[in-house]
């Protein structure tokens, strides 16, 4: 998963990247957290980041069930 991921590079993505985003984001938290459980985790400051990523996540799924914000998709080339 990408690092510093930010709510507007993922309000452009479809629902179903969304989805996989958030998949990878959250095995990748399973094994920061078994690795900090074995004493293998050498950066505690990722742990953080991967939750921050999936909160960014959650939120914007939730502002497109709300209707909040719609996906805004740039315009294509043809």
């Amino acid at each position: 998963m990408a690092k510093g991921l930010t709510a507007g590079e993922l309000r452009v993505e479809d629902a179903d990247v969304l989805v996989q985003k958030l998949k990878e984001a959250k095995e990748e938290l399973f094994n920061l957290r078994f690795q900090s459980a074995t004493g293998q985790l050498e950066s505690y400051g990722r742990l953080r980041e991967v939750r921050r990523d999936i909160a960014r996540i959650y939120t914007v799924m939730r502002e497109r069930e709300l209707g909040i914000v719609t996906v805004e998709k740039e315009p294509s080339d043809g």
